[in-house]
């Protein structure tokens, strides 16, 4: 797993069909992704057990983004035909996926930190970049892409590098979908033990 998975995790992050923000402003997105950054730092610098990094960042991705549509979006055409059940449960196991494949490796954190940049609006929605320093790496851009669609100011994609790094998970996610035969049931239950 490189840092782009990695930090991928992190966002879990979403390429939707972007919808017109009614009121979010570059202040409210730059206040959101300062509020998930700093969290993100004090984990990386908290020098909890692996246990507990990643029950931290399972709450971290509740709490800053948009888990029912990364849910609904990871898991693609499917989602049409899913059940209200079946889309509680998948987001449930999705979430902790996402902590426990990412969470653990925040590790190799330590001692790095994210700084926030600036914001410019791209399309319909805010764009807040920031730059990743660790030790023994070139500083890299994370763009996190915010919306109100939701009725809250939440993140729901993230770039590293340019690289939109949901569609790693939607492709996995697609794939165990495919070892199932389209089972939703059966692919939400192995991805309860995922990750």
């Amino acid at each position: 797993m490189n840092r782009r998975n990695l930090l991928g995790g992190l966002a879990a992050g979403v390429m939707l069909l972007p919808v017109p923000a009614l009121s979010l402003t570059d202040a409210g997105a730059r206040r959101l992704v300062d509020s998930l950054v700093g969290e993100i730092n004090r984990v990386i610098g908290s020098g909890q057990s692996e246990n507990a990094m990643i029950r931290a960042f399972e709450r971290i991705f509740d709490r800053y983004a948009d888990v029912p549509t990364i849910a609904r979006y990871a898991l693609g055409v499917d989602a049409r035909s899913a059940s209200a059940a079946q889309m509680r449960s998948f987001t449930d196991a999705f979430k902790g996926y996402i902590a426990r494949k990412y969470g653990k490796r925040f590790r190799e954190f330590v001692g790095g930190r994210i700084e926030v940049e600036g914001v410019f609006v791209e399309k319909t929605y805010h764009v807040v970049r920031s730059t990743a320093f660790l030790r023994g790496e070139a500083p890299f851009i994370i763009d996190f892409m915010v919306s109100d669609r939701s009725g809250r100011d939440l993140f729901f994609n993230m770039k590293v590098e340019g690289v939109n790094m949901l569609l790693t998970e939607r492709t996995e996610i697609g794939a165990m979908l495919d070892r199932r035969r389209g089972d939703i049931d059966a692919m939400t239950a192995d991805l309860k033990r995922a990750g």
